[in-house]
Parts: C-alpha cells; sequence; structure tokens
C-alpha cells in the first residue's frame, strides 16, 4: 500500500558466508529498504572497506555495527566517507562517524539509529538519552528504526518500553541467538529483543564450534574460524504505517540458505 513502509532488518552477518547468504536472500523479498548489521562481516569480527562495499553494492542500503565496529584499522577513515555505514550514536563526540542515517527511496524514508548498550558492554554515553534526544530531533515526520545492540535482555526490553510510541521500532543485535518475543507494543512500537544472526547455524554464535569446545574445554587460546555448515538468514520484516509511524507488522525471519 501506498502508505506502507517495508522494511528488511537482518542482524549480526558473520563472514563469508553471511555475505553469500544475504546477496542469495535480499533477491527473493520485496521491501523497500534492506539493512543489516554488519559489524561481523569481515572475517566474523569487526568490518572493513571491502567488505561493507560488497554488501552496498548488492543492494543492502545501511550497514549498522556495534561495539566491534573498531576491530578493523581502516574503519575509522571509512566512516567519515560512507554515510552508509554507521556506527553507534552514544560513542563521545569527536568520535568518527555518524551514529544514525535518513535513507529515502520513491517518496519514502526512514530514519536508522545504532545505539550500543552499556550493561556488561563498553562505557558509553547514556543510550536511553541520546535516542531521547535524536527521536526529539528528527520530530513527527520520519519513522525511525533503532538498532539497539547490547548484551542484557533487561536493558534491550527497557528501551523498548522507554521509546514505545516514540520510535517506530527497536530491534535488538549483538548475542546472536533470536529471540522469540517479537510483538508490537501498545504504543505502535516494533520490538525484538534480539533479531538472530545470518551466517552458519552448526557453530558457537558464528565459530567454527570445534576451536570454542576446545577452548571451553582446556581454558587454553585457540585460533577462532568462522563456521561454514547449516547457513541461515535470520532478522525481521518491519510493515510502517507511513503517516502515523507506527509499526503494523514485525515478522520474524529464520531461513536456511542453500
Amino acid at each position: 500500500m501506498q502508505n506502507e513502509i517495508r522494511v528488511l532488518f537482518l542482524g549480526d552477518v558473520i563472514g563469508k558466508p553471511g555475505r553469500r547468504a544475504v546477496e542469495t536472500f535480499i533477491k527473493t523479498v520485496n521491501v523497500d529498504f534492506k539493512i543489516i548489521n554488519g559489524e561481523n562481516l569481515a572475517g566474523g569480527i569487526g568490518i572493513t572497506p571491502r567488505v561493507a562495499l560488497e554488501m552496498l553494492s548488492c543492494g543492502i542500503d545501511l550497514i549498522t555495527t556495534g561495539n566491534h565496529v573498531w576491530k578493523k584499522k581502516e574503519t575509522a577513515s571509512f566512516l567519515i566517507e560512507e554515510q552508509r555505514v554507521i556506527r553507534p550514536l552514544n560513542y563521545p563526540e569527536g568520535t568518527p562517524g555518524s551514529g544514525y542515517k535518513i535513507i529515502k527511496r520513491n517518496n519514502k524514508e526512514v530514519c536508522i539509529a545504532n545505539v550500543e548498550g552499556r550493561v556488561f558492554m563498553n562505557s558509553l554515553e547514556c543510550p536511553f538519552r541520546a535516542m531521547k534526544d535524536l527521536a526529539e530531533h528528527c520530530g513527527q515526520e520520519i519513522p525511525i528504526i533503532v538498532d539497539f545492540h547490547a548484551e542484557a535482555t533487561s536493558e534491550k526490553v527497557a528501551l523498548g518500553w522507554y521509546l514505545d510510541g516514540k520510535v517506530s521500532a527497536v530491534l535488538g543485535t549483538h548475542t546472536h541467538v533470536q529471540t522469540a518475543d517479537d510483538r508490537i507494543l501498545p504504543n505502535g512500537t516494533g520490538y525484538i529483543t534480539d533479531v538472530g544472526m545470518t551466517g552458519p547455524a552448526d557453530s558457537v554464535i558464528g565459530m567454527d564450534k570445534t576451536a570454542v569446545l576446545k577452548r571451553f574445554t582446556t581454558m587454553m587460546p585457540h585460533k577462532y574460524e568462522v563456521g561454514k555448515e547449516n547457513i541461515e538468514v535470520q532478522g525481521v520484516i518491519l510493515t510502517i504505517d507511513s503517516i502515523t509511524r507506527k509499526c503494523l507488522k514485525i515478522e520474524r525471519i529464520k531461513e536456511k540458505i542453500g
């Protein structure tokens, strides 16, 4: 419908298997905008200009990140140049890059924001106040979708309630484990605690399970490699009313590729 905006958001894309899965899957969906969390695009941790541009060139409109955004040294300068890759909004003033981006197509537009949690994470500015300020700055004219990259489920649920009616959706990322609590909150905000992971399901949150099991059972360091088996795409499709900015529908995606 003319007043509806459909947005695909895929959770933490892991390495080359995740990238190939994204390229395959986005050809099958009819949406207005395609977003991914890409902080693990490069070898399962971090993001490089090459893999980011690879995703953008295949049809992704915007890439969000999280606490691994600075793992590759070339990322800081790249984020200054490439505005379609954003980092968490609540990093200190002066940090390279932007924490949100308005994207437009066919007379439709959405604001994608990225914030990072503080419980069991980095000591950053308050994500609640950062999003309150952004929502007030954007006003009532444009839908806002939030990628909340956080560890604690309590912090994610709390931000959902805090922003209910102020933004169109709060989508959790970071844990790589999809939750089954997708819902629309009372004032029209779509919510899920974690959208999941796009990459190898037969793994330990994306990493080859052999090395991870050795580390857990011996407490000795072992090199991690991205898993390669049982590739899945996980995420959500949002349907948003462009006039009211309310989320009309949130559909959870969990689909095998290949």
